[in-house]
């Protein structure tokens, strides 16, 4: 399946996402597209968890995946639909990843992360030409051309802590010429659109460069992948090194650049909230995953010593009990989030990270709790629960991180607090009131 790691084709009587359900009495087309979009995804699921665990032990790449996805309408689900996608609602779309999170998580990571760039070029915001958008939505619909973020690099880290990128768009006459490294560039094997932060370097702004966003076709010359990625969980993700070195970019390619001043009012509240809806379900989706597992074991094993299956102890029920309401709680914050959004009462962006930041805690709870259920079975590589506990905790490493989420949380809680008085204000009671010392009462043995 790597003979086409750039462009995913598709059956040649592929459907394509538009081709919606008629509405039936009462349902919006929100409703319509979601059940058309879950009709297209919910028979290729079996085939794509049947897969996980090889993808897992080589750390191969999900290519027959993505061509399935491709091939049944869903790589294109969150262009606009007026661009010929599917125009999914972010309800519709955390559906999709939390699905897709539950069969195979690395592959839901590569889409979640496409998806997240389709929706920021339908923003009002959005900047990019719109030739350019245009082509990246076009080929996404045709082609299942894939696209991501390049931002992490080995001497920055994650830009969402600050400071200037390394890598470097040097103008041209006809253009622009990158270098530079990025990290975890998750995709990569099947990319098509790489979408890179970086720095300008222009005649008269020497000391004064723009920072933004590179569109790079990952055909372009100059473009070499590290294979590096060897991780502990999300193993099939592709999320290697990409070192670019004099790539050539038409002038259009530049298509977000900025002051360095414009970029730090932070993210826009509804990009953070699409972000952190579609980690937030796909990791929820690998906690869902194993407790499916879970509970078919409880109800098989039977312990000669028990007699009966652990289903039927009061502990291992009080357990499965925490879990259901860890999964309920999950429900509950990205059902409140997406319902937000889509409704055009976008939360804040530390809103949206405390949601993300709940749920990846809970879903890591509910795969530990299973873990402790099931002993020495729970991590046996014959089993999948391993694999999802090893899958859960990369929930902890995307951007908003823990300590930025609750740093974040505790400085605005301080920030909004009223500031207390600086001198007590006088006293309102009369000298002979029961709190005065002066009171009899006060005197009083039983009042001290």
């Amino acid at each position: 399946m790597n003979a086409l790691p750039h462009r995913i084709r598709p059956a040649a009587d592929a459907p394509t996402v538009a081709d919606a359900w008629p509405l039936q009495d009462g349902q919006t087309a929100d409703v319509r597209t979601e059940l058309s979009l879950l009709a297209r995804l919910t028979p290729l699921l079996p085939a794509l968890a049947a897969r996980a665990p090889a993808l897992d032990r080589d750390g191969s790449f999900p290519f027959e995946n993505l061509a399935d996805l491709h091939a049944a309408g869903l790589l294109g689900a969150v262009v606009p639909a007026t661009a010929g996608g599917g125009g999914a609602s972010l309800a519709t779309t955390r559906r999709l990843i939390g699905a897709l999170g539950q069969a195979e998580p690395a592959t839901a990571l590569v889409v979640a992360m496409s998806y997240l760039v389709h929706h920021l070029l339908s923003r009002e915001t959005s900047r990019w030409p719109p030739a350019v958008r245009d082509e990246v939505w076009r080929t996404a619909v045709v082609d299942g051309a894939l696209a991501n973020s390049l931002r992490v690099e080995p001497a920055l880290g994650s830009p969402a802590r600050g400071g200037l990128p390394g890598t470097v768009a040097r103008r041209t006459e006809d253009g622009w010429r990158l270098n530079g490294h990025k990290l975890y560039t998750t995709g990569i094997p099947a990319l098509r659109w790489l979408v890179v932060y970086a720095r300008s370097e222009e005649p008269g702004r020497e000391d004064r460069p723009r920072v933004g966003v590179f569109l790079v076709p990952r055909e372009a010359p100059g473009i070499r992948v590290i294979e590096s990625w060897d991780h502990l969980g999300l193993r099939a993700s592709g999320s290697h090194e990409v070192v670019f070195e004099d790539v050539p970019l038409p002038l259009s390619h530049a298509v977000d650049l900025r002051e360095p001043a414009e970029w730090a009012a932070g993210p826009e509240p509804d990009q953070y909230a699409w972000m952190s809806t579609l980690l937030g379900a796909l990791y929820d989706g690998v906690a869902r995953a194993a407790r499916a597992w879970l509970l078919g074991f409880l109800n098989e094993r039977a312990p000669g010593s028990l007699g009966a299956p652990l289903a039927t102890l009061p502990r291992v029920q009080h357990l499965v009990g925490e879990i259901e309401v860890l999964l309920a709680s999950n429900d509950a914050l990205l059902d409140r989030l997406v319902r937000d959004t889509d409704a055009g009462r976008t939360p804040s962006v530390n809103d949206s990270s405390i949601v993300k930041h709940l749920v990846s805690k809970q879903a890591i709870q509910v795969v530990e709790l299973a873990l402790q259920l099931s002993g020495n079975h729970g991590l046996s590589r014959r089993n999948p629960l391993e694999r999802h506990h090893r899958d859960v905790l990369c929930s902890r490493i995307h951007t908003p991180q823990d300590d930025s989420v609750l740093g974040a949380a505790g400085r605005a809680a301080l920030q909004a607090a009223p500031s207390p008085p600086t001198s007590l204000p006088p006293t309102a009671v009369s000298p002979a009131s029961p709190a005065s010392p002066a009171s009899p009462l006060a005197r009083s043995p039983q009042h001290g």
